[in-house]
């Protein structure tokens, strides 16, 4: 099972791939350094970044995210007011701080983005090797970031899980899932607190709960307060303060547009993806650059529906992360592997199946607004402009979100019955990754990253 622990995950922006992915690897490996006790023959470490991290490192922060993991700093713990200027004191010094002692670090040569030599295992590849006084490798590790912040050490089997046996409910496709709810009566989301309380106390469950829930809020209300230009040199400008602004003195007209919900649907999912573009703390749902789907549709569920409350919010993200796992199970939620209906699609569907859920749909319902949701994102590509995780993702966040939203209603309005199974979609989904061009899969090769002027 993959666990609302694993799924949603406190970090910092732009790219749960690219950035909290290669923090956590180089963090691990600087540990694994540590252990195996090559720390005091190590005079250089050189990182190597292959792939699509090669390609849209630069744009994704991932050299920054290497330099703070090295240094010992975690995603979820990591200051991002303070995280560049850590960053620049390794530049500009030229040391990296280990335990017990500091060696040479030049960013610009010991941070290599490798586009020239394949590699296998996935798209997302890092090499870390740790270098002696004679110029040989003491100790190297290679890691994959396999989306969504999850990381796998080379070799390792990311599928591969102890936990699975103490699961009450388990299942690893939508009609396991619908028989499991068939034969004990549960919904989807009471399925899931089982299968967390099988593992931690439902005390700690509810906590984390609230925990991501007031991280999505907190986003979303940090980035309607924030304002000027995005970084890195698209010159992109923040809208949602003004939107928001513009939203508020609309309360004072008589004449309202009927579509205005639409509007602030959008507003929450543009200002949480504003603040992932920035840097900022948002929440991996599932990805950094789908963050704002989710956030927003628990926002719009949170003020606009009549009799909503805690224990909807709960059963929207607990049933959200059934369909997550089951995408990141049988597919993939990484944008370099199949494409952004891996990530914006991803948490459509979740979204979709979450909110159905918090509406009091059943089993079925919520499995039909899965499938709907991801139905729509089938084969859309992952080509950001200048590898930026701003131009289309910010605005494609709050078509995810419009989207789901959409499918819910559609959802909820039949009986749950349908021609096509979510599990039908998911493999659909998984052999439109495999077909589509890697041009297409967040390498800004093709698309609008290369059909758009960079100015």
């Amino acid at each position: 099972m993959i666990s609302l622990f694993d799924l949603f995950k406190i970090g910092i922006g732009p790219s749960s791939s690219h950035t909290v992915g290669p923090m956590k690897a180089a963090k691990a490996f600087r540990d694994s350094l540590v252990a195996r006790g090559f720390l005091l023959e190590t005079v250089r470490i050189e990182v190597r970044l292959f792939g699509s991290l090669a390609w849209t490192g630069r744009g994704h922060s991932s050299d920054k995210a290497v330099i703070l993991g090295l240094v010992g700093e975690a995603p979820e713990t990591v200051d991002p007011d303070r995280a560049d200027a850590i960053v620049d004191a390794v530049r500009d010094s030229r040391v990296l701080d280990l335990p017990g002692r500091s060696i040479a670090f030049d960013a610009a040569t010991d941070i290599v983005f490798d586009r020239l030599t394949p590699m296998s295992g996935h798209p997302n590849t890092l090499r870390f090797a740790a270098i002696g006084a004679e110029g040989n490798d003491l100790f190297v590790e290679i890691w994959h970031s396999i989306g969504g912040g999850f990381v796998v050490c080379d070799g390792e089997d990311p599928s591969a899980s102890d936990s699975a046996d103490e699961s009450p409910f388990p299942y690893r496709t939508s009609a396991e899932l619908l028989a499991e709810g068939r034969e004990s009566g549960l919904t989807i989301a009471e399925m899931v607190m089982a299968n967390e309380s099988a593992r931690r106390s439902r005390t700690d469950v509810v906590a984390y709960l609230e925990l991501i829930t007031s991280a999505m809020f907190a986003s979303i209300e940090r980035g309607m307060r924030g304002h000027g230009l995005l970084p890195g040199g698209l010159n992109v400008a923040r809208r949602a303060k003004a939107f928001s602004q513009r939203l508020s003195a609309d309360k004072h007209r008589n004449m309202r547009a009927p579509h205005e919900i639409i509007d602030y649907i959008s507003l929450y999912a543009l200002a949480v993806n504003e603040e992932n573009a920035g840097g900022g703390r948002i929440v991996t749902a599932p990805t950094n650059g789908a963050a704002g789907v989710i956030p927003s549709c628990l926002r719009y569920y949170r003020d606009f529906i009549p009799g909503a409350g805690d224990e909807g919010m709960r059963a929207f993200l607990l049933t959200a992360t059934a369909i997550g796992g089951l995408f990141k199970l049988n597919a993939s939620i990484s944008g370099a592997e199949v494409g952004c209906q891996g990530e914006v699609g991803v948490a459509s569907s979740m979204a979709a199946a979450g909110l159905a859920a918090a509406m009091g749909g059943s089993n079925a319902q919520i499995e039909n607004a899965a499938e709907i949701a991801m139905e729509h994102h089938l084969g859309m590509t992952c080509d950001p402009i200048g590898g930026l995780v701003q131009i289309p993702c910010i605005e494609r966040n709050a078509f995810g979100a419009v989207k789901a939203i959409t499918a819910a209603s559609m959802a909820l309005r039949g009986d749950g019955t349908h021609r096509v199974s979510l599990d039908d979609v998911i493999v659909t989904m998984r052999e439109t990754g495999r077909d589509m061009a890697s041009k297409y899969k967040e390498t800004s090769l093709g698309g609008l990253a290369v059909n758009v002027t960079e100015c």
